[in-house]
């Protein structure tokens, strides 16, 4: 990507092999500090598996991932997490039987141990209420505080998973498919938060076939099929370009 802006994350040749098959052959690519990329492409394309590879889930078998400047391709989830990538998943992953506030005290990556902050409040470390606090009120969950969050509706469980994701603290904040299953509302007011994330200072990689989403949020486009970058560039870019139209958008009739 073109520009002067410090790069957070970056790909660089990364591959990733099942069998004899390429799920990722040579991606390169790159997230700049503040920024809000986009990953599209056809079911199949190595969407979630170059999720999986960024955050540790599985190895890379040929290429670099950094994070900041700093090599992380071959750490372990825990280590790279606590380098600063959160992530949500296609299919929400919350913990049963534990409420809204119960999910940010536990996400918080530094200080107390996990048990230690599902203690009573008054046992909990102030600086985790705090942070636990902000990000409850940032995503508007404050009415379902005390809500087991997997009883909520659809589209809150997805802000829960968000709002987990964010306690954390980290430099990058990498969403697969944050609006999947929502309404024209729901989706607005997830890319609403997601521009406010960006105001603060977070940047942002996500995977999502909502194309009017996409194109009305982020600032590159990076599109995968077959485990390969058939393109790349701005989302008007990104849209005209004839390569993509063939292999994924469809040309109008």
């Amino acid at each position: 990507m073109s520009g002067t802006a410090h790069s957070l994350l970056r790909l660089d040749g990364v591959s990733k092999l099942f069998g004899g098959v390429h799920a990722l052959a040579g991606v390169s690519c790159d997230v700049p500090q503040g920024a809000i990329v986009g990953v599209i492409g056809p079911n199949g394309a190595g969407k979630t598996t170059m999720f999986n590879v960024i955050t540790g889930a599985f190895s890379a078998d040929a290429g670099t991932i950094s994070l900041d400047g700093k090599a992380i391709t071959h750490e372990r989830p825990h280590r790279i997490a606590r380098a600063g990538i959160s992530r949500t998943f296609q299919n929400i992953r919350l913990f049963a039987g534990m409420t809204v506030w119960e999910h940010l005290l536990v996400a918080q990556p530094h200080g107390e141990s996990a048990l230690r902050r599902l203690l009573p409040t008054s046992w909990a470390d102030p600086a985790a209420l705090r942070r636990a606090q902000e990000v409850l009120e940032f995503f508007g969950l404050g009415e379902v505080r005390d809500r087991v969050a997997r009883s909520l509706p659809y589209g809150l469980q997805r802000k829960v998973e968000m709002a987990r994701a964010v306690t954390a603290r980290p430099k990058l904040l990498l969403l697969d498919e944050p609006v999947a299953g929502m309404n024209h509302d729901e989706a607005e007011e997830i890319r609403r938060l997601m521009l406010a994330l960006r105001q603060g200072g977070l940047s942002i990689l996500l995977i999502e076939h909502d194309m009017a989403f996409v194109m009305n949020l982020c600032d590159t486009l990076y599109v995968l099929d077959f485990g390969m970058i058939i393109a790349q560039g701005r989302p008007d870019e990104v849209r005209a370009n004839p390569v993509v139209l063939d292999a994924y958008l469809g040309r109008a009739a």
